[in-house]
């Protein structure tokens, strides 16, 4: 399968515009800021949930918990991604009972990568709240399962790849909607 960039949705500028944004809604939606706690989903999700938080920062002046999350082993569609899955390990520095937890990911698509990930986290403790952060909603749902921010609506056909790109992984902020060929 070769993929082909069909067309940029989002440049670093607007990128970081998006991140403000998402990163204000979440401070609206949350009466008490210190009961925030970001966690990015691996791979993207984390450094996006780590800019949020920088921006939570800027805006508020506190230091909002942060996390990782793998999922790998909560997946429903192990066996066919790997016959061998390695569960990297999760990290978050502190206790996410009775706290807001904003998940965080790059694309929300089927839904089954949240769904994951709610399993995993109420492994870690009990939420008073989980809500979920992405960049990019590109439709195509499996289950019920709708994200509380959104960066970008982008519908697409099932044939399409939506790409973010980050500058910690990537080299560059982008968004990107890419054709399978």
């Amino acid at each position: 399968m070769s993929v082909f960039a069909k067309k940029q949705l989002l440049d670093s500028n607007s990128f970081k515009r998006t991140l403000t944004r998402i990163a204000h809604e979440i401070l609206e939606k949350n009466a008490e800021p210190k009961n925030i706690c970001l966690v990015g989903i691996k791979t993207r999700g984390i450094p996006i949930a780590k800019r949020l938080a920088s921006k939570i920062k800027e805006i508020e002046g506190l230091d909002v918990l942060t996390g990782d999350l793998d999922i790998s082993l909560y997946r429903d569609d192990l066996t066919e991604l790997n016959e061998d899955p390695q569960l990297q390990s999760s990290n978050i520095k502190g206790d996410i009972t009775g706290m807001d937890v904003v998940l965080v990911d790059d694309v929300i698509f089927t839904g089954r990568t949240a769904r994951a990930a709610m399993d995993a986290l109420i492994d870690l403790g009990r939420p008073r709240t989980i809500q979920l952060a992405v960049m990019v909603d590109r439709g195509h749902r499996e289950l019920p399962i709708r994200p509380d921010y959104v960066g970008k609506n982008v519908p697409t056909a099932k044939s399409e790849i939506v790409l973010v790109r980050v500058e910690e992984i990537d080299g560059e902020d982008s968004v990107y909607i890419s054709v399978k060929k």
